[in-house]
């Protein structure tokens, strides 16, 4: 890390994706204001790549799970990558990241594949991957008011996640915060999060897509800021899904990354996580990454299916993948990038698919939300299409943790999923309080 401090600093800026439009980061600012293009956070690689990789693996490998703040978080590990230039005391940090990566070699064998992990992204302080975002956005608000830029208030329009990431860590920076969700289409535990850390809920009696358009309108006021993932911000946080699961599998990426689709910035950051592993020489070989979408929210699949030429928006149904229940995503244009620059595909699953693939995986120690079913049943389909090969190795990337989704789990089980005919539903066992009984019950299913 010594090696590291004798270097010129690290830099960052903003960057039209579209026209190449440069920035200064240390603004509010969500697109390019010449041509209306989506904006990231772009690097000076002249300054990463002064550090040797085997300097940035030792640095990296140092700081995780680092008892220090704010090198205790899977995010702050990696500051040169994500915000350089930030003072460490405007990093709000709830210990976000360093999250598992499991190995389910029987599910593995069982689907035909010589290698599956799922990155368990939802084990993290609000319970999904959005803290990585919102860790890295409400630090950078602290460093923009600290600049005496006028920021009153945090807003997201949400199916659910983002709203309780954004929620909890503007609470810890102690920043308003304003949520948008549609009424009666998240989880009571979705909910209940940002009402805990004292956010202003607007329930809308309208989809995510509705909501969208309300927080544009709001948020065009500047003194409320955008916590969306059109915001490039929350893409740099995310982005180091891509680092930490690098270093997991000792700097080497998988064959695949199946990632659950709906908003579609998870894609655009695991791509830009991907991009700077390689332009810094981290790893020597990508991996193909497959978006896998609700057969009932699934816009970007229809793209897919007609080339990616224009975004084929549609009204999104309900779906239990609520989180990804999203007609017209606003990282559209990123995650096209994301399919091309890593051979991608997208695929999608009904309902019936993403719950008995997310209750196939259970039975080997996980607990998946309904949107890590979507992704592991793509993966299945992918196998069984021939399009992975039993040679290659999978990540699926689990986006949430399942304690946020009792209701799908509980209905699965129960048997009263629509649409779901529930191939590994179980249900206690009622008996007398009879010794005999209960011996013989035991006997029954244990061979």
């Amino acid at each position: 890390m010594e090696q590291l401090k004798a270097q010129a600093p690290f830099k960052a800026h903003l960057q039209c994706i579209d026209c190449g439009e440069t920035y200064d980061l240390y603004q509010v600012l969500y697109r390019c204001k010449k041509c209306d293009g989506l904006i990231d956070v772009a690097h000076d690689l002249d300054a990463l790549k002064q550090i040797s990789t085997e300097t940035w693996k030792e640095t990296f490998s140092l700081r995780f799970r680092h008892p220090m703040h704010p090198f205790s978080s899977g995010v702050w590990g990696k500051k040169e990558w994500v915000l350089p230039e930030i003072a460490l005391d405007h990093v709000v940090s709830l210990g976000e990241g360093a999250t598992p990566l499991i190995p389910l070699p029987r599910l593995a064998r069982d689907w035909g594949l010589s290698s599956l992990e799922v990155k368990q992204c939802g084990v993290s302080h609000t319970g999904s991957f959005k803290d990585l975002g919102m860790t890295v956005l409400v630090s950078h608000v602290v460093s923009l008011r600290a600049r005496g830029i006028p920021i009153k208030a945090v807003a997201c329009a949400s199916t659910g996640d983002t709203s309780a990431a954004l929620a909890a860590y503007a609470a810890a920076a102690n920043i308003p915060v304003i949520v948008f969700l549609p009424e009666g289409k998240i989880s009571t535990a979705q909910l209940v999060q940002p009402l805990s850390s004292g956010a202003i809920v607007m329930s809308l009696d309208t989809d995510f897509d509705g909501c969208m358009d309300i927080v544009r309108s709001v948020t065009q006021d500047q003194s409320i800021y955008l916590a969306n993932s059109m915001n490039p911000l929350r893409i740099e946080g995310q982005k180091t899904i891509s680092v930490e699961l690098a270093q997991q599998r000792m700097w080497q990426l998988p064959d695949w990354i199946v990632i659950p689709g709906g908003n579609l910035g998870n894609v655009s950051a695991l791509a830009q996580g991907i991009r700077l592993l390689q332009e810094n020489g981290i790893v020597d070989k990508v991996p193909k990454i497959c978006v896998a979408q609700s057969s009932k929210a699934n816009p970007l699949y229809l793209s897919y299916q007609k080339g990616l030429n224009e975004l084929q928006k549609v009204q999104a149904s309900k779906t239990l993948a609520s989180a990804i229940q999203i007609g017209n995503p606003v990282s559209y244009p990123r995650a096209v990038r994301a399919l091309k620059d890593f051979d991608g595909v997208v695929e999608q699953a009904t309902e019936d698919e993403l719950a008995n693939a997310a209750a196939a995986a259970d039975l080997h120690g996980l607990f998946n939300d309904p949107h890590t079913g979507v992704a592991l049943a793509c993966t299945q389909k992918l196998v069984n299409a021939g399009t992975i090969k039993e040679t290659e190795s999978v990540v699926v990337i689990s986006t949430a943790h399942g304690l946020k989704f009792s209701e799908f789990k509980t209905g699965y089980h129960d048997g009263t999923l629509a649409d779901v005919s529930a191939r590994y539903g179980n249900q206690p066992v009622r008996l007398p309080a009879n010794v005999e009984k209960v011996r013989t019950a035991i006997e029954s299913r244990i061979q």
